[in-house]
Protein backbone atom coordinates (compact mmCIF):
# COMPACT_ATOMS: atom_id res chain seq x y z
CA UNK A 1 0.00 0.00 0.00
CA UNK A 2 2.94 2.34 0.54
CA UNK A 3 3.29 2.57 -3.22
CA UNK A 4 0.22 4.80 -3.20
CA UNK A 5 2.45 7.67 -2.05
CA UNK A 6 3.79 10.07 -4.65
CA UNK A 7 6.73 12.41 -4.15
CA UNK A 8 5.64 14.68 -7.00
CA UNK A 9 3.30 17.54 -6.26
CA UNK A 10 0.16 17.69 -8.37
CA UNK A 11 -0.12 21.43 -7.85
CA UNK A 12 -2.59 23.49 -5.89
CA UNK A 13 -6.21 22.46 -6.01
CA UNK A 14 -7.60 25.97 -5.93
CA UNK A 15 -7.10 29.14 -3.94
CA UNK A 16 -6.45 28.43 -0.30
CA UNK A 17 -6.03 24.69 -0.83
CA UNK A 18 -2.90 22.78 -0.01
CA UNK A 19 -0.82 21.29 -2.82
CA UNK A 20 -1.31 17.52 -2.99
CA UNK A 21 1.65 15.16 -2.83
CA UNK A 22 -0.30 11.89 -2.75
CA UNK A 23 -1.08 9.82 -5.82
CA UNK A 24 -4.04 10.95 -7.91
CA UNK A 25 -5.97 7.94 -9.17
CA UNK A 26 -8.65 7.85 -11.88
CA UNK A 27 -12.16 6.96 -10.75
CA UNK A 28 -12.27 4.55 -13.69
CA UNK A 29 -9.29 2.59 -12.35
CA UNK A 30 -9.58 2.78 -8.56
CA UNK A 31 -7.27 0.87 -6.26
CA UNK A 32 -7.14 0.59 -2.50
CA UNK A 33 -4.76 2.23 -0.05
CA UNK A 34 -4.81 2.61 3.73
CA UNK A 35 -6.63 5.94 3.23
CA UNK A 36 -8.69 6.70 0.12
CA UNK A 37 -10.07 10.22 -0.35
CA UNK A 38 -12.88 10.38 -2.91
CA UNK A 39 -13.37 14.08 -3.53
CA UNK A 40 -15.55 16.24 -5.74
CA UNK A 41 -19.24 16.67 -6.54
CA UNK A 42 -19.79 14.22 -9.43
CA UNK A 43 -21.69 11.48 -7.64
CA UNK A 44 -21.83 8.97 -10.49
CA UNK A 45 -18.02 8.94 -10.68
CA UNK A 46 -17.69 8.72 -6.90
CA UNK A 47 -20.05 5.75 -6.79
CA UNK A 48 -18.03 3.99 -9.48
CA UNK A 49 -14.82 4.62 -7.54
CA UNK A 50 -16.23 3.28 -4.30
CA UNK A 51 -17.70 0.21 -5.95
CA UNK A 52 -14.42 -0.40 -7.77
CA UNK A 53 -12.42 -0.37 -4.54
CA UNK A 54 -14.87 -2.75 -2.88
CA UNK A 55 -14.69 -5.13 -5.85
CA UNK A 56 -10.89 -4.93 -5.90
CA UNK A 57 -10.63 -5.84 -2.22
CA UNK A 58 -13.29 -8.54 -2.44
CA UNK A 59 -11.48 -10.15 -5.37
CA UNK A 60 -8.35 -10.31 -3.19
CA UNK A 61 -10.26 -11.80 -0.26
CA UNK A 62 -13.98 -12.75 -0.36
CA UNK A 63 -14.05 -12.49 3.44
CA UNK A 64 -13.83 -8.69 3.20
CA UNK A 65 -15.82 -6.89 5.91
CA UNK A 66 -17.58 -3.74 4.66
CA UNK A 67 -18.89 -1.08 7.02
CA UNK A 68 -20.65 2.21 6.20
CA UNK A 69 -20.72 5.12 8.62
CA UNK A 70 -21.67 8.80 8.45
CA UNK A 71 -19.25 11.50 9.46
CA UNK A 72 -22.06 13.89 10.41
CA UNK A 73 -23.63 11.39 12.81
CA UNK A 74 -20.43 9.89 14.17
CA UNK A 75 -20.06 8.36 17.63
CA UNK A 76 -16.70 8.41 19.39
CA UNK A 77 -14.64 5.23 19.12
CA UNK A 78 -16.47 3.83 16.08
CA UNK A 79 -13.63 4.24 13.58
CA UNK A 80 -11.12 2.37 15.70
CA UNK A 81 -13.65 -0.32 16.53
CA UNK A 82 -14.44 -1.01 12.87
CA UNK A 83 -10.84 -0.96 11.65
CA UNK A 84 -9.38 -3.07 14.46
CA UNK A 85 -8.28 -6.58 13.39
CA UNK A 86 -10.81 -9.33 14.07
CA UNK A 87 -10.04 -12.78 15.43
CA UNK A 88 -9.40 -14.15 11.93
CA UNK A 89 -7.79 -10.94 10.59
CA UNK A 90 -10.21 -10.45 7.69
CA UNK A 91 -9.58 -7.32 5.58
CA UNK A 92 -11.82 -4.37 6.44
CA UNK A 93 -13.28 -1.62 4.26
CA UNK A 94 -14.81 1.32 6.11
CA UNK A 95 -16.70 3.76 3.89
CA UNK A 96 -17.37 7.15 5.43
CA UNK A 97 -19.89 9.48 3.81
CA UNK A 98 -20.66 13.13 4.51
CA UNK A 99 -17.13 14.18 5.46
CA UNK A 100 -18.02 17.70 4.28
CA UNK A 101 -20.53 17.74 7.18
CA UNK A 102 -18.44 15.87 9.76
CA UNK A 103 -18.94 16.48 13.46
CA UNK A 104 -16.12 17.36 15.85
CA UNK A 105 -15.82 13.83 17.23
CA UNK A 106 -15.18 12.39 13.79
CA UNK A 107 -12.71 15.08 12.80
CA UNK A 108 -10.66 14.57 15.95
CA UNK A 109 -10.55 10.78 15.67
CA UNK A 110 -9.97 10.75 11.89
CA UNK A 111 -6.97 13.07 12.27
CA UNK A 112 -5.57 10.75 14.91
CA UNK A 113 -6.32 7.63 12.85
CA UNK A 114 -4.50 8.70 9.69
CA UNK A 115 -1.33 9.16 11.75
CA UNK A 116 -1.31 5.39 12.32
CA UNK A 117 -3.79 3.47 10.12
CA UNK A 118 -4.70 -0.08 11.09
CA UNK A 119 -3.01 -2.82 9.08
CA UNK A 120 -5.42 -4.65 6.79
CA UNK A 121 -7.95 -1.83 6.82
CA UNK A 122 -8.97 0.51 3.99
CA UNK A 123 -10.69 3.69 5.09
CA UNK A 124 -12.54 5.49 2.31
CA UNK A 125 -13.62 9.06 2.94
CA UNK A 126 -16.20 10.74 0.69
CA UNK A 127 -16.03 14.56 0.57
CA UNK A 128 -18.21 16.31 -2.04
CA UNK A 129 -16.41 19.63 -1.76
CA UNK A 130 -19.67 21.43 -0.98
CA UNK A 131 -18.11 22.99 2.15
CA UNK A 132 -14.71 23.59 3.73
CA UNK A 133 -15.65 21.46 6.71
CA UNK A 134 -12.95 18.84 7.26
CA UNK A 135 -10.31 20.86 5.39
CA UNK A 136 -7.68 20.14 8.04
CA UNK A 137 -8.24 16.41 7.53
CA UNK A 138 -8.14 16.69 3.73
CA UNK A 139 -4.95 18.74 3.83
CA UNK A 140 -3.27 16.17 6.07
CA UNK A 141 -4.27 13.30 3.77
CA UNK A 142 -3.10 15.21 0.67
CA UNK A 143 0.25 15.83 2.30
CA UNK A 144 0.79 12.09 2.60
CA UNK A 145 -0.24 11.37 6.18
CA UNK A 146 -1.55 7.81 6.31
CA UNK A 147 -0.16 6.69 2.96
CA UNK A 148 -3.30 7.64 1.10
CA UNK A 149 -4.48 8.28 -2.45
CA UNK A 150 -7.03 10.71 -3.86
CA UNK A 151 -9.70 9.93 -6.43
CA UNK A 152 -10.99 13.23 -7.78
CA UNK A 153 -14.53 13.38 -9.17
CA UNK A 154 -14.92 16.93 -10.54
CA UNK A 155 -18.25 18.13 -11.89
CA UNK A 156 -19.03 17.17 -15.48
CA UNK A 157 -20.69 20.25 -16.95
CA UNK A 158 -19.46 21.19 -20.41
CA UNK A 159 -20.52 19.37 -23.55
CA UNK A 160 -16.94 18.28 -24.21
CA UNK A 161 -16.72 16.79 -20.71
CA UNK A 162 -19.99 14.89 -21.19
CA UNK A 163 -18.78 13.63 -24.55
CA UNK A 164 -15.50 12.43 -23.01
CA UNK A 165 -17.40 10.78 -20.15
CA UNK A 166 -19.72 8.89 -22.50
CA UNK A 167 -16.87 7.90 -24.81
CA UNK A 168 -15.02 6.61 -21.75
CA UNK A 169 -18.01 4.42 -20.87
CA UNK A 170 -17.90 2.66 -24.23
CA UNK A 171 -14.10 2.53 -24.37
CA UNK A 172 -13.93 0.96 -20.89
CA UNK A 173 -16.35 -1.73 -22.06
CA UNK A 174 -14.35 -2.34 -25.23
CA UNK A 175 -17.27 -1.21 -27.39
CA UNK A 176 -17.50 1.08 -30.40
CA UNK A 177 -20.12 3.73 -31.06
CA UNK A 178 -20.47 5.89 -34.16
CA UNK A 179 -19.38 9.53 -33.51
CA UNK A 180 -22.77 10.85 -34.61
CA UNK A 181 -24.59 8.34 -32.44
CA UNK A 182 -22.46 9.36 -29.46
CA UNK A 183 -23.19 13.03 -30.08
CA UNK A 184 -26.91 12.32 -30.28
CA UNK A 185 -26.82 10.26 -27.10
CA UNK A 186 -24.95 12.96 -25.18
CA UNK A 187 -27.29 15.72 -26.34
CA UNK A 188 -30.33 13.63 -25.40
CA UNK A 189 -29.12 13.34 -21.79
CA UNK A 190 -27.29 16.66 -21.54
CA UNK A 191 -29.06 17.66 -18.32
CA UNK A 192 -28.21 14.62 -16.20
CA UNK A 193 -24.87 12.80 -16.14
CA UNK A 194 -26.35 9.98 -14.07
CA UNK A 195 -28.99 9.33 -16.73
CA UNK A 196 -26.32 9.58 -19.43
CA UNK A 197 -24.26 6.93 -17.64
CA UNK A 198 -27.32 4.69 -17.32
CA UNK A 199 -28.11 5.10 -21.01
CA UNK A 200 -24.56 4.16 -21.98
CA UNK A 201 -24.62 1.09 -19.76
CA UNK A 202 -27.98 0.00 -21.15
CA UNK A 203 -26.66 0.14 -24.71
CA UNK A 204 -23.50 -1.71 -23.68
CA UNK A 205 -25.54 -4.44 -22.00
CA UNK A 206 -28.24 -4.80 -24.66
CA UNK A 207 -26.43 -4.32 -27.96
CA UNK A 208 -23.82 -6.84 -29.09
CA UNK A 209 -22.80 -5.04 -32.30
CA UNK A 210 -21.26 -1.60 -32.85
CA UNK A 211 -23.70 1.10 -31.75
CA UNK A 212 -25.10 3.12 -34.65
CA UNK A 213 -27.33 6.16 -35.09
CA UNK A 214 -30.28 3.86 -35.76
CA UNK A 215 -29.77 2.00 -32.48
CA UNK A 216 -29.59 5.20 -30.43
CA UNK A 217 -32.69 6.50 -32.21
CA UNK A 218 -34.55 3.26 -31.48
CA UNK A 219 -33.69 3.35 -27.77
CA UNK A 220 -33.91 7.05 -27.06
CA UNK A 221 -35.76 8.62 -29.98
CA UNK A 222 -38.29 10.27 -27.68
CA UNK A 223 -35.51 12.09 -25.85
CA UNK A 224 -33.45 12.78 -28.93
CA UNK A 225 -36.29 14.62 -30.64
CA UNK A 226 -36.25 17.43 -28.11
CA UNK A 227 -32.51 18.03 -28.36
CA UNK A 228 -31.38 21.45 -29.62
CA UNK A 229 -28.49 19.77 -31.42
CA UNK A 230 -30.81 17.40 -33.27
CA UNK A 231 -32.71 20.42 -34.64
CA UNK A 232 -29.43 22.02 -35.70
CA UNK A 233 -27.97 18.81 -37.16
CA UNK A 234 -31.10 18.14 -39.20
CA UNK A 235 -31.22 21.67 -40.59
CA UNK A 236 -27.51 21.71 -41.42
CA UNK A 237 -27.99 18.44 -43.31
CA UNK A 238 -30.49 20.27 -45.54
CA UNK A 239 -33.60 18.42 -44.29
CA UNK A 240 -35.96 21.37 -44.04
CA UNK A 241 -39.19 19.54 -43.30
CA UNK A 242 -37.62 17.19 -40.75
CA UNK A 243 -35.88 20.11 -39.05
CA UNK A 244 -39.15 22.00 -38.63
CA UNK A 245 -40.80 18.87 -37.20
CA UNK A 246 -37.89 18.40 -34.77
CA UNK A 247 -38.17 22.06 -33.79
CA UNK A 248 -41.87 21.69 -33.04
CA UNK A 249 -41.20 18.60 -30.93
CA UNK A 250 -38.48 20.43 -29.03
CA UNK A 251 -40.66 23.46 -28.34
CA UNK A 252 -43.62 21.29 -27.37
CA UNK A 253 -41.39 19.47 -24.89
CA UNK A 254 -40.49 22.74 -23.20
CA UNK A 255 -37.23 23.61 -24.97
CA UNK A 256 -36.34 27.31 -24.93
CA UNK A 257 -35.49 29.12 -28.21
CA UNK A 258 -32.27 30.55 -26.75
CA UNK A 259 -30.32 27.25 -26.40
CA UNK A 260 -31.67 26.08 -29.76
CA UNK A 261 -30.14 29.13 -31.45
CA UNK A 262 -26.97 28.63 -29.39
CA UNK A 263 -26.67 25.08 -30.76
CA UNK A 264 -26.89 26.41 -34.32
CA UNK A 265 -24.31 29.10 -33.60
CA UNK A 266 -21.85 26.66 -32.05
CA UNK A 267 -22.06 24.20 -34.94
CA UNK A 268 -21.84 26.92 -37.61
CA UNK A 269 -18.80 28.45 -35.90
CA UNK A 270 -17.11 25.05 -35.89
CA UNK A 271 -17.84 24.64 -39.59
CA UNK A 272 -16.43 28.08 -40.37
CA UNK A 273 -13.24 27.37 -38.40
CA UNK A 274 -12.39 24.20 -40.32
CA UNK A 275 -13.65 25.30 -43.75
CA UNK A 276 -10.90 25.15 -46.35
CA UNK A 277 -8.32 23.68 -43.95
CA UNK A 278 -6.00 21.07 -45.44
CA UNK A 279 -4.41 19.84 -42.21
CA UNK A 280 -5.13 16.48 -40.65
CA UNK A 281 -7.92 16.33 -38.09
CA UNK A 282 -5.46 15.90 -35.22
CA UNK A 283 -3.27 18.82 -36.31
CA UNK A 284 -6.28 21.04 -36.88
CA UNK A 285 -7.77 20.10 -33.50
CA UNK A 286 -4.50 21.02 -31.77
CA UNK A 287 -4.23 24.36 -33.56
CA UNK A 288 -7.86 25.36 -33.03
CA UNK A 289 -8.21 24.03 -29.50
CA UNK A 290 -10.98 21.63 -30.55
CA UNK A 291 -11.54 17.94 -30.00
CA UNK A 292 -10.62 15.72 -32.94
CA UNK A 293 -14.20 14.42 -33.12
CA UNK A 294 -15.45 18.02 -33.31
CA UNK A 295 -13.17 18.71 -36.28
CA UNK A 296 -14.30 15.53 -38.00
CA UNK A 297 -17.98 16.35 -37.43
CA UNK A 298 -17.57 19.95 -38.62
CA UNK A 299 -15.87 18.79 -41.82
CA UNK A 300 -18.67 16.33 -42.52
CA UNK A 301 -21.27 18.99 -41.77
CA UNK A 302 -19.71 21.16 -44.51
CA UNK A 303 -20.88 18.75 -47.23
CA UNK A 304 -22.99 20.77 -49.69
CA UNK A 305 -22.03 24.12 -48.19
CA UNK A 306 -19.99 26.92 -49.75
CA UNK A 307 -18.58 30.23 -48.57
CA UNK A 308 -21.74 32.15 -49.50
CA UNK A 309 -24.26 29.80 -47.86
CA UNK A 310 -22.14 29.44 -44.72
CA UNK A 311 -21.84 33.21 -44.38
CA UNK A 312 -25.58 33.55 -44.90
CA UNK A 313 -26.29 30.99 -42.17
CA UNK A 314 -23.91 32.62 -39.70
CA UNK A 315 -25.59 35.98 -40.26
CA UNK A 316 -29.00 34.37 -39.77
CA UNK A 317 -27.82 32.81 -36.50
CA UNK A 318 -26.54 36.17 -35.22
CA UNK A 319 -29.87 37.80 -36.12
CA UNK A 320 -31.87 35.01 -34.48
CA UNK A 321 -29.72 35.24 -31.35
CA UNK A 322 -30.64 38.90 -30.93
CA UNK A 323 -34.30 38.22 -31.68
CA UNK A 324 -34.75 35.39 -29.16
CA UNK A 325 -33.06 37.53 -26.51
CA UNK A 326 -35.53 40.37 -26.77
CA UNK A 327 -35.18 42.05 -30.15
CA UNK A 328 -38.31 40.31 -31.45
CA UNK A 329 -41.75 39.76 -29.95
CA UNK A 330 -41.95 36.29 -31.49
CA UNK A 331 -38.85 34.21 -30.59
CA UNK A 332 -40.43 31.03 -32.00
CA UNK A 333 -40.80 32.62 -35.44
CA UNK A 334 -37.20 33.82 -35.17
CA UNK A 335 -36.03 30.22 -34.73
CA UNK A 336 -38.24 29.02 -37.56
CA UNK A 337 -36.63 31.58 -39.86
CA UNK A 338 -33.18 30.40 -38.80
CA UNK A 339 -34.08 26.76 -39.46
CA UNK A 340 -35.38 27.69 -42.91
CA UNK A 341 -32.28 29.70 -43.88
CA UNK A 342 -29.91 26.98 -42.69
CA UNK A 343 -31.85 24.06 -44.19
CA UNK A 344 -32.48 25.72 -47.57
CA UNK A 345 -29.17 27.64 -47.63
CA UNK A 346 -31.10 30.58 -49.06
CA UNK A 347 -32.25 33.94 -47.62
CA UNK A 348 -35.57 33.71 -45.80
CA UNK A 349 -38.40 34.16 -48.30
CA UNK A 350 -35.91 34.03 -51.15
Amino acid sequence: MAAARSSRSTGTRGRGKTASVIAQVSWREPRPAPIVLVSGPEEVCAERAQAGIRNYLRAEDPALEVHDIRADDYESGLLLALTAPSLFAEPRLVRISGVERCNDAFLKEALAYIEQPQEGATVLLRHTGSSVRGKKLLDAIRQGTGGGIEIACPAIKRDSEKHDFAMGEFRAAGRRIAPTALRTLVSAFADDVTELAAACQQLIADVETDITDEIVERYYGGRVEVSSFVVADTAIAGKHGEALVALRHALASGADPVPIVAAFAMKLRGMARVAGARESNSALATRLGMKEWQVDRAKRDLTGWNEYSLGLAIQAAARADAEVKGASRDPVFAVEKLVTVVATRQPFGG
